[in-house]
């Protein structure tokens, strides 16, 4: 009897260490609003709205010595019917595989730019750049598939990644991201390039957020070539976003300008962005907006409106 039981605590031990260095976690976000929305000079329909809805898996092994082995895989769908938000590509909004140590880390697969994450999405608070409310005029110019990723070691604040993704037929998108952190200062910068065979197409942008207390300010520029289409020329855009924060509840409001490119006439646009989130808990808020796009006549972006709440829950 004294043999078996320690028998049982030597694998109980051995268990134990096995499952700290290894860990798999399920997680995602549950995203929708119920909307009263007007299309250019149509009728306004009533919609319920999905707001990137989303589950994953991912997990890292310890492999000792400072390195880790990992991975994430995640699904998108539509709340409202369960429908795959990118058709037949199951884990389409990311899918990767990736080593870390001392070195930095190394990418392998499929997953969203860090140049845009490092501009566009850092300033979006209010409903984390997604749906209808999200920005209508952010150049988003590279691929996410077929990725290799070089992320360099953190240094006093500042992380840079760099990634090029194949095209299979010698057509590759280039990005350079960085991100600095100085207390309440985030500074940000952002870079992607397609060099296709026939046309090409880049963009680049800072960003800029600041924390007083309550009140949170932050903004970026975008330049662009050809962004929204062969041929249009260079742009200019910028947008600026505050969010005041009163115990649970946070007030939103941005503005974004996309300025005209130098090919298309009557081609800039105005969008603003009114929202109030009420905190239920750290995973869970009831939240309402309203957003307007407004187009200059060229048809970009169209005119767009809406009146929105609904409920996000993370798990």
């Amino acid at each position: 009897m004294q043999r078996s039981l320690i028998a049982l605590a030597v694998l109980a031990t051995l268990g134990t260490s096995a499952f700290a260095q290894s860990s798999v976690t399920l997680y995602g976000r549950a995203n929708v609003t119920i909307e009263r929305q007007e299309v250019g000079s149509g009728a306004n329909n009533w919609v319920m709205q999905n707001n990137a809805s989303r589950f994953g898996l991912k997990g890292s092994e310890d492999l000792g010595g400072g390195m880790k082995a990992g991975f994430q895989i995640e699904h998108g769908f539509n709340i409202n019917n369960g429908v795959p938000t990118q058709g037949a590509n199951f884990w389409a909004r990311q899918s990767e595989v990736n080593l870390s140590g001392g070195f930095g880390a190394v990418r392998l697969g499929n997953f969203t730019s860090e140049a845009y994450y490092a501009t566009a999405d850092y300033v979006s608070m209010h409903n984390h750049d997604t749906g209808t409310s999200s920005d209508a005029f952010y150049a988003y110019i590279g691929r996410n598939t077929s990725k290799v990723a070089y992320r360099l070691p953190s240094f006093g604040g500042l992380s840079v990644e760099g990634s090029v993704t194949e095209g299979g037929t010698g057509e590759r998108t280039f990005d350079v991201a960085a991100n600095w952190d100085s207390g309440p200062l985030h500074l940000g910068f952002g870079m992607e390039k397609n060099s296709p065979t026939n046309d090409e197409a880049k963009q680049f942008a800072f960003r800029a957020l600041y924390e007083m207390g309550a009140f949170t300010v932050g903004g970026y520029v975008q330049r662009d070539t050809d962004g929204y289409g062969a041929g249009f020329g260079d742009r200019t855009t910028w947008r600026l976003a505050g969010m005041y924060a009163m115990g649970s509840t946070e007030f939103h409001l941005n503005y974004g300008r996309a300025g005209d490119y130098d090919n298309v006439s009557n081609s800039a646009a105005n969008q603003w962005t009114f929202g109030v989130n009420q905190n239920l808990s750290k995973r869970t808020k009831v939240y309402g907006f309203f957003t307007k796009v407004s187009d200059n006549g060229a048809g970009i972006y169209g005119d767009f409106r809406s009146l929105a709440v609904g409920v996000r829950h993370n798990f």
